[in-house]
């Protein structure tokens, strides 16, 4: 049966304003469904995501089921404080608690050892860890203060899909599976957290990259050793995290990634676009600034200048939507070299193409 699902205006951001006692409200009667097994959308700043109290098997079974979700897919467990986590984990190392208190608040999300008989079986997927983050939105982080509660929260769109950054996204994919949701504006990040995993002393292995980059882990914590998994295309039997496994991200048409000298991916494109939109096919084309006018697609998106890829990593997921509006069959996208927040973008874009790369001579 679908749910009638509610959408709860909080303004700039701010629930805990002057004047914002009608916001305040919305927020504890959100609050209020979560605690008693309801399915809430809440931005992040990251993307929006899906909350349910973890504690309970039947909220967390509903993430599942309303979002189309694999159940051995993990999901992310938020909380409010580090206090919060006493209940949840087991005594975990010093290399956690320094990447907590240089980065919580904020899109990092940390694998630890999960305490036993706790969190619902589900939101581990049958691991003995589990991934834990403390978001920076004011908005998320009264939510969950509120609900007085872990919140499991993957992102609030229907499963394999581009996530939301904005309200109506999570409306257009989840309206009557869900009981909710709060809508805060725009996402800021605009990709999801970083995940990282604890190896000896010293070792952070990047499970998936994110809001966080390596190089800003290596920068706060020098003496530590920072991993990053290879990009191979294969995927793991039992992930241990999410976004390692499945098709994430993805837009309705085919998409493909192009890497080459620019000259070369621009005439590659144009001239795959030519044949196409002969049979009768509609294109697309995701493209920095310095050559989106010169793509003969039927939709060029900007993602700004690759001097800027925080920029692009904003607008991804939106510009990926605007192409299912818009009808789009095929897509391609220029590549981004694969430091700082571009490693989390060419992570994305890898996934929503499903591994498709064109490499064309260098």
């Amino acid at each position: 049966m679908a749910l009638n699902t509610k959408v709860w205006i909080v303004q700039d951001n701010q629930p805990a304003a002057a004047g914002a006692n009608e916001a305040d409200e919305s927020l504890r009667e959100a609050a209020d469904s979560v605690r008693q097994g309801g399915l809430v959308a809440f931005p992040t700043e990251t993307v929006y995501g899906l909350g349910a109290n973890a504690l309970m098997t039947e909220a967390v079974e509903g993430i599942f089921q309303a979002k189309g979700r694999p159940s051995d897919n993990p999901l992310i467990v938020h909380v409010a404080s580090e206090t919060d986590l006493e209940e949840l984990v087991l005594p975990y190392p010093p290399l956690a608690a320094r990447l907590m208190e240089r980065f919580w608040p904020g899109p990092l999300t940390i694998v630890l050892p999960v305490r036993p008989n706790v969190l619902s079986p589900l939101v581990t997927a049958g691991l003995p860890t589990v991934g834990v983050r403390m978001p920076r939105h004011p908005v998320a982080l009264q939510l969950i203060k509120l609900a007085g509660c872990p919140v499991a929260a993957p992102s609030a769109n229907r499963s394999g899909r581009p996530s939301p950054t904005l309200a109506s996204h999570v409306l257009e994919d989840l309206a009557g599976r869900i009981d909710g949701i709060i809508d805060g504006g725009a996402a800021g990040v605009g990709l999801e957290s970083t995940v990282v995993e604890l190896e000896g002393e010293r070792g952070i292995r990047i499970l998936r990259p994110g809001g966080v980059t390596a190089e800003a882990i290596r920068l706060a914590l020098p003496d530590a050793e920072v991993i990053s998994e290879p990009e191979t295309g294969a995927a793991p039997e039992q992930p241990r995290s999410p976004g390692m496994k499945y098709t994430h991200y993805a837009p309705k048409g085919e998409l493909a990634i192009v890497q080459g000298k620019p000259e070369a991916v621009v005439s590659y494109v144009n001239e795959q676009a030519k044949l196409l939109k002969a049979d009768g096919a509609a294109t697309g084309v995701l493209s920095f600034s310095e050559r989106a006018s010169r793509y003969d697609a039927d939709l060029v998106l900007d993602l700004g200048s690759e001097s800027k890829l925080e920029d692009a990593a904003h607008r991804l997921y939106s510009a990926l939507r605007r192409f299912d509006e818009a009808g789009i069959d095929r897509i391609w996208s220029e590549a981004c070299p694969a430091e700082g927040i571009g490693g989390a973008l060419m992570n994305r874009l890898v996934k929503a193409s499903g591994g498709t790369i064109v490499e064309l001579d260098k």
